[in-house]
């Protein structure tokens, strides 16, 4: 099927007004029915629409206009667009090698011991593997447990460093700090407590100092 220029109506709006083309061939054209582009030359249709020239949008060629026009059993057709926009490439999942997938088993039984904070979800980021397979080694009941050796992702090529410090701030962030007294450890004691040690070791001020057995020692001294 071929394409329809864009704004079809609007396009049809100015054909009818500026060229000399028969209904069908505008319908032809534009895709859209021959009693439309009538109603649309009769003022029934499309008033609120304002024209839109093909030529000058690149949608058609002078000489194709031109021609259409001579020979009313000529159907017109799309200029050939010259700049093609590139599709944009819609992320899938990560890829892994085939050399080092059998790893991903090992990389994600490190990332679980030493990284226990990590979502399955940055799991999956970080090595390219999937959920199922994070359970089955988490609960141990992956078909390779027993054989498994936790290794670091980054030592076997499966992640950059970057990648998973910036998980791991990630993941931190997003847990649930200490209480502050939990942060600091031991908390001060209260006033009460540390005032009524005090007054018991610090020795009384007001008793009175008896002077003689003060100098009975030093006559002791002198004896």
């Amino acid at each position: 099927m071929a394409e329809a220029p864009l704004m079809p109506k609007a396009t049809a709006v100015w054909l009818v007004d500026n060229t000399s083309l028969t209904f069908e061939q505008i319908a032809t054209f534009c895709k859209l029915h021959p009693l439309e582009v009538k109603a649309i030359a009769d003022g029934e249709s499309a008033q609120g629409i304002k024209g839109m020239d093909p030529i000058a949008t690149g949608q058609l060629t002078r000489d194709e206009l031109e021609k259409a026009q001579k020979d009313p059993r000529h159907q017109l057709r799309l200029a050939e667009i010259k700049v093609k926009v590139p599709t944009v490439k819609r992320r899938g999942p990560r890829y892994t090698p085939v050399s080092k997938r059998q790893d991903r088993p090992n990389a994600i039984r490190w990332l679980l011991r030493n990284h226990p904070e990590l979502k399955d979800s940055q799991v999956i980021r970080l090595v390219g593997t999937t959920k199922a397979t994070i359970e089955a080694i988490r609960e141990g009941t992956h078909w390779n447990a027993a054989n498994l050796t936790p290794m670091d992702p980054v030592t076997l090529g499966l992640c950059t460093q970057i990648a998973l410090d910036m998980e791991v701030q990630r993941a931190n962030r997003d847990r649930p700090q200490p209480a502050e007294a939990e942060r600091h450890g031991d908390t001060l004691l209260p006033a009460a407590e540390t005032q009524a040690v005090a007054e018991e070791e610090e020795p009384r001020r007001d008793k009175a100092v008896d002077a003689a057995s003060v100098f009975s020692k030093f006559a002791n001294l002198k004896e």
